[in-house]
């Protein structure tokens, strides 16, 4: 009896409190729904800002890369020892200013020595036009030692041209390795280009997503480590741009040593040329020099009038002389080189009692009293600008200060693999503050509006047939949906040709579609720029 009073009682009490739970599940679901209910009823919460007038100001900014409009190597012409050299770097330099010394001792003992076989050329021609009429003695003797003398002097033309062959192809391989070089490097600077502009985009875009993450942060949207996971994307972006920058400039600098180089080989491949010609030059008059010598000798087997054969042969002999004296003049003057511009000496490569090779570097002398800046424009921008077109310029090296100058050349070509026109501007560099490779930031004014009816470009949207409207907040904080015109843009605002009039408040943040007659509740109003 005992435990069926037992049995009933627990039974009891669990149907008890299975009753109360039920009753407090549907209480619970009901007071969600109500809630739900009521949300949904709410009036969504909007930001909003005023139309106003202001200046439309659309600007384009790039990165340009500074360079000297007169870069000069200052090489020697002839191989010596270096007597004198005092410029250094950072020096300043005249044009017509000597700066190098070659010692020229050994130059002009040769031209003692030239001067001297023209002197003996001379007597020799003189002499024969006095005995052109004696007897001719030794004939067979003649004819035999003329005739080696021009198998020597054949010889030594082969050898002249072989030779000019060989140094001519490896000046020529030296060239295209610096070609090659340049080719490389050059793609190099492509790739961090295009390096820079990618961490750019993602920068920009990691920019934007933080700041629409603040804001929705303030209006209490999203959590605050939303925020910090959005700065931290920022902050990673900002050092991807960083590092692309620096890949930029390690590029920029070995396509510039590229290039020295191959202007070296081209240089060198000049030079010689031309010697091996001279050479080449000297040995075919020797040549001819042979022949006649050898003509005379065979006709004077005859006594025939060959004597005059001998006359013109020495005289050949007397134009060698006075030939082979002139080039060494002109080397002479090759010891002294000097500055064929205004400008700093940038760099040193030699010292005094060294060496000159032929085409080596000794000095560098830049013009900086007025630089360029290259920069790379789009075709998106390119027809926005042109020669005379103004840009100013800032640089990281000299904070606080900006530089304003004309373009003076646009590349009507784009590059091929960038797609990006080359455009020019000259910066007045009076103080020589601005340096060769430096990079700046070129900001250009596309497009000027003044006085203009502006809303936040956030507030206008575009509907699938392309037409523009914007939500307009009456005084009864319901919503007008408004068609409108709009005109020029810039970075923050969009120009309202026709539509709405200045001082309407206009939706530019709502977290869902927003209709004719809605009634919404005005969380914050955006400042607009001043």
């Amino acid at each position: 009896m005992k435990k069926t009073a037992v049995l009933l009682a627990a039974i009891l009490v669990l149907g008890g409190l299975t009753a109360w739970r039920l009753k407090s599940f549907y209480t619970a679901e009901a007071a969600v729904q109500q809630m739900q209910k009521a949300q949904k009823s709410a009036p969504p919460t909007v930001s909003v800002a005023p139309a106003v007038w202001q200046d439309i100001r659309n600007e384009w900014q790039a990165i340009g890369n500074v360079e000297s409009p007169y870069n000069v190597n200052i090489s020697s012409q002839i191989v010596g020892t270096i007597a004198w050299l005092q410029a250094r770097q950072g020096d300043p330099v005249k044009a017509g200013e000597t700066l190098v010394r070659i010692d020229p001792s050994q130059i002009e003992a040769q031209i003692a020595q030239d001067e001297a076989n023209v002197a003996q050329a001379e007597q020799k021609l003189a002499q024969a036009d006095i005995t052109a009429n004696a007897a001719n003695v030794g004939v067979s003797s003649q004819i035999g030692v003329q005739k080696a003398a021009l198998v020597s002097a054949e010889a030594s033309r082969n050898l002249a041209e072989q030779t000019y062959q060989q140094q001519v192809s490896s000046a020529q391989d030296a060239v295209t390795q610096a070609q090659n070089q340049v080719s490389t490097a050059q793609a190099s600077v492509n790739n961090a280009s295009a390096g820079i502009r990618s961490a750019q985009a993602s920068l920009n875009n990691a920019q934007a997503s933080y700041q629409r993450t603040y804001s929705l942060y303030r209006q209490g949207y999203v959590a605050a480590q939303d925020v910090d996971n959005a700065r931290t994307a920022l902050q990673v972006a900002q050092a991807a741009v960083d590092t692309a920058q620096g890949q930029h400039s390690s590029a920029l600098a070995q396509q510039h040593s590229a290039e020295a180089q191959l202007s070296s080989a081209k240089n060198q491949l000049s030079i010689t040329v031309m010697k091996s010609r001279t050479d080449i030059d000297s040995a075919k008059a020797a040549v001819q020099q042979a022949q006649a010598n050898l003509k005379l000798a065979m006709a004077n087997r005859a006594q025939t009038p060959a004597y005059q054969a001998n006359l013109r042969a020495l005289r050949a002999a007397v134009a060698a002389a006075k030939a082979q004296l002139s080039i060494q003049k002109t080397e002479l003057g090759y010891t002294t080189l000097v500055s064929p511009i205004t400008g700093y000496v940038t760099a040193r490569n030699a010292d005094p009692g060294s060496t000159a090779t032929v085409g080596e570097a000794l000095l560098t002398v830049q013009q900086l009293s007025k630089v360029y800046l290259n920069v790379p424009v789009p075709e998106e921008q390119i027809n926005a600008l042109h020669v005379g077109s103004i840009g100013t310029a800032s640089l990281d090296a000299l904070p606080g200060q900006t530089f304003t100058g004309k373009i003076v050349y646009i590349n009507p070509s784009a590059d091929l693999q960038t797609r990006q026109y080359s455009v020019r501007i000259a910066l007045n560099n009076p103080q020589g503050l601005i340096k060769p490779g430096m990079f700046a930031t070129v900001s250009f004014v596309l497009k000027n509006i003044p006085h203009a009816l502006t809303v936040p470009r956030e507030a206008v949207q575009t509907g699938k047939d392309g037409a523009a409207t914007v939500d307009v907040i009456n005084s009864d904080n319901t919503v007008r949906v408004v068609p409108v015109r709009t005109g020029g843009f810039d970075h923050a605002a969009v120009q309202i040709l026709s539509g709405i009039q200045p001082g309407d408040q206009v939706v530019v943040l709502s977290a869902n579609p927003l209709h004719n007659g809605q009634k919404v509740r005005v969380a914050a109003q955006q400042k607009t720029r001043s």
